[in-house]
């Protein structure tokens, strides 16, 4: 079974790919985790649109320091919740103001920053007022790391074969950041050169390495190739497995069609969080992935188990709900929301929304909407996706204006360039199609474009859409 290669290499999560990065750079040390310190100040306020400079003036003016360490910590903490606006405002507080000076490591993490708030043109001329003393290896490599998210092939491989001119290729880092974009762009023979050249020079593959040969592999339907790269991860005595690889591997078996394989691999994994330390994340994944193989049985149980060891948290509801609500479930569904709201944790709108899209797609508006109404009144903030799935729950009952305006919130809350779900819009097409009156798909998406929903190239493809389907009636 062959698979896109951009769909497969979408099985790579974010956090095993952060993970990457932050075991060569570093994590956030616990030294600095207090509470009567500036950072408490900052960690409560999340809107993007609050800047954090008058908090840190305010705290000095109030007489208290600040430390170099403890900014330092500030910034990778809020890089770490994906606040990163707001870390890269106290990383340039941090010298614009305290003139504290900055290091290689800084460097790095604010290219880093750059990007993710302000894109690639800002990195490459934020990186060319670098001084050549910090153009150290970390500064290279941070600039691959952007280039290779780009998909900047030809920029990538420019700075990759800086770094071994300089001697500075002396790190699975920067080789595995060429892997994941050989991965993503489906240069398969790239990759095997890119290995024999780590062989030669000595560098060890590690666990993400090996990850993103797998993923390749999986890709391209290889599933001999994906068992000789688990081979060789499992009988590496210096690559130490985590459960996260086991996940990624599971789902990619799961993907390719081998069962039984992957069931195989979860039962590894089910081991490993009883045997050592214990994860939310490990027994998240459990669920979704014993719900993808079809084994509902094994859901309960890892639930009942994830209960006995550890605190629940909204992440675990999410998982256990979704992943029962695959088998349609939703009695059961409703039970555990039941527990969660009796748990009193965060109102976070991603666990009625479980049910939300569950109601909608079986017609039961009426309860999707009194669940929405009960989240917004206990403070809750609905998420784009909660928007998307109650517009379809007004297609199938013929709300068109309501549906426009539910997918206008949707849009409102979202980051530039979200468009809604493929679901949604086949949803929306689907039922006029149905309905022999197609022209009402055509106005819907028109309504949208004026209010500059849809860009004109993703209006026109949607109407062309649109019209093959009409001639198909």
């Amino acid at each position: 079974m062959k698979l896109s290669f951009s769909a497969l290499c979408k099985q790579i999560p974010m956090h095993f790919q952060r993970t990457m990065i932050n075991r060569f750079y570093g994590t956030t040390s616990t030294k600095y985790k207090k509470r009567d310190w500036v950072f408490a100040r900052i960690a409560p306020l999340g809107s993007p649109d609050m800047s954090m400079v008058p908090v840190l003036e305010q705290w000095v003016e109030e007489g208290k320091t600040v430390a170099k360490g403890e900014l330092q910590w500030i910034i990778k903490r809020l890089n770490s919740y994906k606040r990163y606006k707001h870390a890269l405002e106290v990383s340039h507080w941090m010298t614009d103001r305290r003139y504290l000076p900055l290091q290689v490591a800084d460097v790095a993490e604010r290219i880093n920053l750059v990007y993710k708030v302000k894109g690639l043109e800002e990195v490459e001329k934020y990186f060319n007022s670098i001084s050549q003393i910090l153009r150290r290896p970390e500064v290279y490599t941070a600039l691959l790391n952007c280039y290779t998210n780009e998909k900047s092939v030809g920029k990538a491989e420019a700075i990759m074969q800086q770094l071994r001119d300089m001697g500075f290729a002396k790190g699975t880092l920067c080789y595995n950041h060429m892997m994941n974009l050989y991965c993503k762009t489906g240069t398969w023979e790239k990759m095997d050169k890119l290995m024999n050249e780590m062989e030669q020079k000595g560098v060890n593959f590690d666990e993400f390495t090996l990850t993103i040969r797998l993923t390749a592999y999986a890709t391209a339907g290889d599933s001999e190739g994906m068992d000789k790269i688990l081979a060789m991860m499992e009988s590496d005595k210096q690559i130490i497995l985590h459960w996260d690889t086991y996940s990624i591997a599971a789902e990619l078996y799961l993907k390719v069609g081998l069962v039984e394989k992957a069931l195989e691999l979860l039962s590894r994994l089910d081991s490993m969080i009883l045997t050592r330390k214990k994860s939310n994340g490990a027994y998240n994944d459990l669920l979704k992935l014993y719900a993808e193989a079809g084994k509902k049985e094994e859901v309960h149980r890892v639930w009942d188990l994830y209960k006995q060891n550890m605190r629940i948290l909204n992440k675990g509801y999410i998982s256990v709900m979704s992943a029962l609500m695959k088998f349609g479930d939703t009695e059961r569904v409703e039970k555990i929301f039941e527990e969660w709201e009796s748990e009193a944790l965060s109102y976070d709108f991603r666990v009625p929304d479980v049910l939300i899209r569950s109601y909608c797609r079986n017609g039961l508006l009426g309860k999707a909407k009194a669940l929405m109404d009960k989240g917004i009144s206990k403070g809750g903030v609905p998420w784009v996706t909660t928007w998307c799935h109650l517009a379809n729950g007004y297609i199938h009952e013929d709300l068109v204006p309501e549906a426009v305006e539910a997918l206008k919130k949707a849009i409102s809350i979202c980051p530039p360039n979200y468009k809604p779900s493929k679901e949604t819009l086949a949803t929306c097409v689907n039922y006029w199609e149905k309905q022999g009156n197609v022209d009402n798909a055509a106005d819907f998406v028109r309504s949208l474009e004026q209010d500059h929903i849809f860009s004109p190239v993703f209006r026109d493809k949607l109407l062309c859409f649109i019209k093959e389907e009409k001639l198909q009636t």
